[in-house]
């Protein structure tokens, strides 16, 4: 079963039919809001989904930026460890991904590419955190890799990490962007921002499977494919 409709909820929609599990994939799509009535919708639904499915294995995707200094101490962040707190407190059998920033096909202005790749075909002015760096992972790796993980009950009941093995500086994204374009973007250096590292131990003999290819050519492949 599946709850949602967003990217992540379209990626798991092989689940719809699976009665082992409760994909909640219902979240808040913008992790900048600080309205809390959009944050306690959520929590409202997940602790009825929880509490209407009982024999399910509970499957909630949680987020990296969890590890970031300048997010840690964000609403969305805070939302996020709650909803967490919850599930291990109240759930018997359950995975909690933290995501780092997935790719797709999604109207989502706030995700990290297509924020990017907007202001920059566009010609609209943004600040670049020279400091930062982010971690981004096609939704389809995403999938693959929880469902590895889920179908062989493999490291359940606790925190699990899907990311990419590399982080890339936000000036590195922008340039990929501007050659996929073949234009130059308009922004203004800011000295703002950190890199982080996510431990992807519970993972890696996934990751290193050869039917995924975290290459030096995986952001360029990511803008062929979605844009």
């Amino acid at each position: 079963m599946v709850i949602g409709n967003g990217l992540l909820a379209h990626s798991f929609e092989s689940y719809n039919k699976d009665d082992k599990f409760l994909i909640f994939a219902s979240g808040v799509s913008n992790s900048k809001t600080k309205n809390p009535e959009a944050y306690s919708r959520e929590i409202t639904l997940l602790k009825k989904s929880i509490e209407q499915h009982r024999d399910k294995t509970i499957v909630y995707f949680s987020t990296c930026s969890i590890y970031d200094p300048d997010e840690m101490k964000s609403a969305y962040v805070q939302h996020k460890l709650k909803i967490e707190n919850i599930i291990q407190t109240t759930v018997p059998l359950y995975y909690i991904f933290r995501v780092s920033n997935v790719a797709g096909k999604s109207p989502n202005p706030n995700t990290v590419l297509n924020y990017f790749y907007y202001h920059i075909n566009n010609g609209i002015n943004f600040d670049l955190w020279t400091n930062a760096c982010r971690n981004i992972i096609d939704i389809d790796d995403v999938f693959f890799i929880a469902d590895q993980l889920m179908k062989n009950k493999l490291v359940r009941d606790r925190v699990i990490n899907i990311a990419s093995p590399v982080n890339y500086p936000v000036k590195e994204i922008v340039t990929a962007i501007e050659l996929f374009l073949n234009t130059k973007s308009n922004y203004v250096e800011v000295n703002k921002g950190t890199c982080f590292e996510i431990d992807l131990s519970a993972i890696q003999h996934i990751i290193e499977q050869p039917n995924l290819h975290f290459d030096n050519r995986y952001l360029p492949r990511l803008l062929a494919k979605y844009y």
